[in-house]
């Protein structure tokens, strides 16, 4: 009777742990399931490659431009200031990639933008398509800008990034963001001759300096650098079509050393005006210009 019972209570165990197997199997298998099927659908969301390719049109752009700022804003939100400083660096690096590919995609609208103004009204007249892309552009923070000698880009609008990123990220990124607003509002130089002023260059040289004394451990540093060291070459001899001295006779236009003089005695203890004494006080020794260039030893990186 015992081994009966033992029996029965033996086989009702087996069956137990059979439903019990199975039940998890099936649940396990649910969630597979359910797993695949959450990943298919990301899948479908995904936007294009940041590769360019001819298979890709606007609406993709578009579509891959809008994911990646909700992406990035997202982030933002629960991310620390130093996250988010790897977080802008990696949202510029991939909307650059994805500007590149609507620049190429609309390699003939570029080309012919200029011609679309109209000299006698002194204003543009642009065909239907270029309207309405300027539209969806705009939407995604994106505009047309000339940048001399008949050629057009597309771009990000000057204060794209900082409307994302302000008081998000370290002081260094913050004004480092900041200032790329400012000074993208108006083109740099255009045909081999600068654009703004040069009181504007000096500045902008006394702002950069400001920030390499302030933050000397900047990841940001070492372009920050070479982005002074540039605008100081240009700020001493100037550009083929604006330089800063008569090739002629090797003298100082006024305008600049009137320019050197207000840095000098405004910021008398900065590089910049260390600098600009320097080169003074050789134009006015008349040395040859091509000596007053090799003993002031200042490079461009362009």
């Amino acid at each position: 009777m015992i081994r009966k019972s033992l029996a029965v209570c033996m086989l009702s165990v087996l069956v137990f742990s059979c439903k019990k197997e199975a039940s998890e199997t099936t649940v396990s298998k649910t969630e597979n399931d359910s797993i695949a099927k959450t990943e298919v659908k990301e899948d479908l969301h995904k936007p294009i490659d940041t590769v360019y390719s001819e298979k890709n049109k606007t609406e993709d752009y578009m579509a891959a431009l809008g994911f990646y700022k909700s992406k990035a804003e997202k982030e933002i939100a629960a991310a620390t200031p130093e996250q988010n400083n790897k977080i802008y660096e990696d949202y510029v690096q991939v909307r650059s990639k994805y500007i590149e590919g609507l620049s190429r995609l609309h390699t003939d609208i570029l080309d012919k933008y200029v011609n679309y103004y109209d000299s006698g009204t002194e204003s543009y007249k642009f065909p239907e398509n270029i309207k309405k892309l300027s539209v969806e552009f705009k939407k995604a923070g994106l505009e047309f800008r000339e940048v001399g000698e008949g050629m057009t880009e597309i771009s990000s609008v000057p204060d794209y990034y900082y409307s994302l990123f302000k008081n998000k990220v370290t002081p260094d990124y913050n004004a480092y963001i900041a200032q790329n607003a400012v000074e993208a509002e108006d083109n740099y130089a255009a045909d081999a001759g600068l654009i703004i002023s040069w009181e504007e260059l000096g500045n902008r040289l006394i702002f950069w300096e400001k920030f390499i004394n302030k933050y000397p451990k900047s990841p940001l540093l070492k372009i920050v650098k070479k982005d002074y060291n540039n605008y100081l070459y240009d700020y001493l001899y100037g550009m083929d079509n604006t330089p800063t001295y008569e090739s002629s006779d090797g003298k100082l236009y006024e305008e600049n050393r009137k320019e050197f003089n207000r840095i000098i005695n405004t910021y008398p203890n900065s590089y910049t005006a260390k600098r600009a004494k320097e080169l003074l006080s050789l134009f006015e020794s008349q040395m040859p210009v091509d000596q007053i260039r090799e003993k002031m030893n200042v490079e461009s990186n362009y």
